[in-house]
């Protein structure tokens, strides 16, 4: 069972962050800190549990991914870059801090040194991925270029531990391909199992047993192979669905995976300050991402973003810490510093990313001018063409208010969503769709809003996106009728104060619709008509 102050401990951690306006995670992490001076450890159970957590999490990551993502040169140049150029600049600065007296680089020669710079030239998946995910962004341009670079990251990280370890993959390992014809079998089953239980049963089966569990047993990462039997169901449609209903639980048992960063260890005076180091010499990092972004001709808000959602260190410096500890190749005392670091860097990150749009705007006119003849063709300025309305979010609501629109009254509509899976799905479904984000400020200044637009619907899933669409609707004085759905009651009034023209309450007009025909099939006449 797990220990009773660890709940304890990680609700008042999450509150605490939570009134000062910062993510649970850095609550968590200064909950796992505070036990550690309180004398608790990790527990096998707290481990097993941060374990899946991980296990999911990148199985989630996989459900959402496009892998044509990964074969982007921004992606995969980008991610190499910054690995060697990273890495150089840390053993440099790390150099310079041993000549001036840090005892605990003192016995380090420059092999060790390179160690160290790898280490921290990585950045962290479960972090980025929880502050995207928070804020709905995982699908945006930027969004996805940092999930990618993440993602090519951590398969550096598996070769350099496969490497690291001296044992090949068995070569049973070969056999794994095969799960590339079995994925149309694993899709069809998901379709099956409706949207219960058992498509979250499926989904843990999935996860932990074909992905983690095989992968590991023919000596290959475990945590790769959650990955990969993600990507494999991503151009599923159910494959959203089922990251959603996993969603709740792997926020939960990451929970345990910030508790245990904390607990890793007591650190001494001497161990903080040369993590304190490790942070300050952390905008290097950030510099070299935003240079290597803007090589690739990358809108400034994508880079600058991205740039800043991957200003932390990674969970993985503590495996490679660990590693060089086991091979003697460093003092144990640098697990601790190496998690300090990551812990601080959390915390710094979560306050940059918490004021990212303003960092974003104060940038912006301060780096230099791209074309647009030179942006990617995702970047480059979005026309509506003859559209009468748009539609900004096509999910289930989106589509419907498409396919009345059209139907019904006869207008010209287009359908605007930052997903691009589900563009290509409805664009070969014949629906006339355009890639955007409407959550990007940049997407507001890109769009060329025709005189034929008479309205604009807000059907996104989240209210937070709805309010800020509207808010830039209104302030670039959009003359036709802006229409907004919300999901709860009290979402109404902000999208009204904003001067939404009509609200539509979705549970409370689907209830009054179903009323009304029910009562229709049922031949009662309505109080008003019998008045009338």
């Amino acid at each position: 069972m797990i220990e009773p102050a660890f709940l304890l401990a990680a609700f008042l951690g999450g509150m605490s962050a939570m009134l000062l306006r910062l993510p649970p995670m850095v609550g968590f992490l200064a909950g796992g800190f505070v036990l550690n001076a309180l004398g608790f450890d990790k527990t096998p159970l707290l481990e097993t549990l941060a374990d899946i957590g991980v296990v999911l999490l990148l199985f989630s990551i996989g459900l959402k991914l496009d892998v044509r993502t990964l074969l982007r040169r921004d992606v995969w140049g980008g991610a190499s870059l910054h690995m060697l150029a990273s890495t150089l600049v840390m053993v440099m600065l790390l150099a310079l801090i041993k000549w001036l007296g840090l005892s605990l680089l003192a016995d380090t020669g420059w092999p060790t040194l390179a160690l160290l710079g790898f280490a921290l030239s990585f950045s962290s998946t479960v972090f980025v991925v929880k502050v995207l995910e928070k804020r709905s962004e995982t699908q945006t341009a930027y969004g996805r270029l940092a999930i990618g670079v993440l993602i090519m990251q951590d398969i550096y990280a598996v070769l350099f531990i496969t490497a690291s370890s001296g044992e090949l993959p068995s070569p049973w390992a070969l056999g794994l391909v095969l799960l590339i014809p079995l994925a149309p079998a694993l899709r069809a089953l998901l379709d099956r199992l409706g949207h219960g239980e058992m498509q979250m049963l499926f989904g843990m089966l999935l996860a932990l047993v074909l992905g983690y569990a095989l992968f590991e047993s023919v000596g290959v990462k475990g945590d790769l192979g959650a990955l990969i039997i993600g990507l494999l169901l991503a151009p599923h449609p159910a494959a959203q669905t089922l990251a959603r209903s996993m969603f709740s639980l792997k926020e939960l048992l990451l929970v345990g995976f910030f508790l245990s960063i904390g607990l890793t260890a007591m650190p001494s005076a001497e161990m903080l300050g040369a993590a304190l180091l490790l942070v300050l010499i952390l905008p290097l990092k950030s510099v070299i991402y935003q240079a290597i972004f803007m090589r690739f001709k990358m809108r400034h808000r994508t880079s600058v973003l991205a740039t800043l959602s991957l200003t932390n260190y990674s969970e993985f410096g503590l495996i490679v810490g660990a590693i060089a500890v086991s091979s003697g190749w460093l003092s144990g005392d640098w697990l601790v510093v190496i998690s300090l670091a990551v812990a601080l860097s959390f915390g710094l990150s979560a306050v940059l990313n918490g004021v990212s749009e303003r960092v974003y705007r104060w940038l912006e006119p301060r780096l230099p001018a791209v074309s647009v003849g030179e942006l990617s063709p995702s970047d480059r300025p979005i026309e509506v063409g003859d559209a009468e309305a748009v539609v900004l979010g096509m999910g289930r609501i989106g589509r419907s208010v498409y396919r009345r629109l059209q139907k019904e009254y006869g207008l010209r509509v287009l359908g605007i969503d930052s997903n691009p899976q589900s563009v290509k799905t409805l664009s070969g479904r014949g629906f006339n769709i355009l890639e955007g984000d409407a959550v990007d400020s940049d997407f507001w200044d890109k769009l060329l809003m025709s005189r034929d637009v008479q309205m604009v619907v807000l059907a996104m899933p989240h209210h937070a996106g709805n309010l800020f669409a509207l808010k830039q609707l209104r302030s670039r004085e959009f003359p036709g009728r802006i229409t907004a759905v919300v999901e709860y009651p009290e979402e109404i009034e902000p999208i009204r104060e904003l001067g939404a023209n009509a609200v539509f309450h979705v549970y409370d007009e689907a209830g009054r619709a179903l009323a009304d025909s029910a009562a229709e099939e049922a031949g009662v006449v309505s109080k008003a008509s019998q008045l009338g």
